[in-house]
């Protein structure tokens, strides 16, 4: 069984069969998912569908979108976090490749949603790209734990992260031709380690081009399985079992019907 850790179940491609996408996802063993949020809007519109489907939600503000943040967006994200379907904050963090908000507006949504995440004590789920520098000075004055998700960043970040005993978790590039990083996906502790879709972006070999979707989430698993020289048996239960101990008792990792 897995779970499938960070997927974006409420974005527009999913609209025209998104109960079917989740009962694919059971039948492919995916015990549980957790749909994330990158706004405000899509805080609500995750939690409305984690209640619908009886999944985890998360509630954040995306880098993307941090030239939104305010006190009032501030207040309606720490107040989602009091719903009992909310196992995370975010997705927050860095992106300096698209900088689609300032970087300094994106600064202060993540500086502010990594202090939710340690206030609230819920694991923050972080976006870097292309600003290893400034992440890894954010990350260090942090007390919030957190999630490195679909690592892709340099290993200042990844060093910073396992002496933070951060989970790091790795999505379908792991499967492309051009990842070149097998020593991050080897270098996490087992007790560390998460796998994601980052759905319906990302779609793992063989279902490049396609729009990705939680069952392919065991293509992902089978890849880190291969690259640290484990069993497929062991990574599954081993992610599934971290996703428990970062997110809580709200992913239930039970048999799919």
């Amino acid at each position: 069984m897995l779970v499938d850790t960070h997927c974006h179940l409420g974005a527009d491609q999913f609209d025209e069969d998104r109960a079917a996408v989740v009962k694919r996802a059971s039948a492919a063993g995916v015990a549980h998912i957790i749909v994330v949020a990158d706004s405000e809007p899509a805080t609500t519109r995750a939690i409305e569908l984690a209640r619908r489907f009886d999944l985890s939600a998360t509630a954040g503000v995306h880098p993307h979108e941090a030239s939104a943040w305010n006190s009032n967006v501030a207040a309606k994200i720490e107040a989602a976090l009091n719903n009992p379907l909310v196992v995370a904050v975010g997705e927050t963090g860095l992106d300096y490749h698209y900088d689609h908000s300032p970087r300094q507006a994106q600064r202060v949504a993540f500086a502010a949603q990594l202090e939710l995440g340690e206030r609230h004590s819920l694991p923050v789920v972080v976006h870097s790209r292309s600003a290893d520098a400034d992440m890894v000075a954010m990350l260090r004055d942090t007390g919030a734990s957190y999630i490195l998700h679909s690592f892709s960043s340099g290993p200042e970040v990844l060093e910073i992260a396992l002496a933070a005993k951060a989970y790091v978790s790795f999505s379908g590039m792991v499967t492309f031709n051009s990842w070149s990083d097998s020593e991050a996906v080897r270098a996490v502790p087992a007790d560390r380690l998460l796998v994601e879709t980052d759905g319906p972006y990302l779609a793992p070999t063989p279902h490049r081009g396609k729009r990705n979707e939680p069952a392919f989430v065991r293509e992902i698993a089978l890849k880190v399985a291969e690259i640290r020289a484990e069993s497929p048996h062991d990574i599954e239960e081993q992610t599934s079992q971290n996703a428990v101990a970062c997110f809580g008792t709200r992913i239930q990792v039970k048999q799919p019907q």
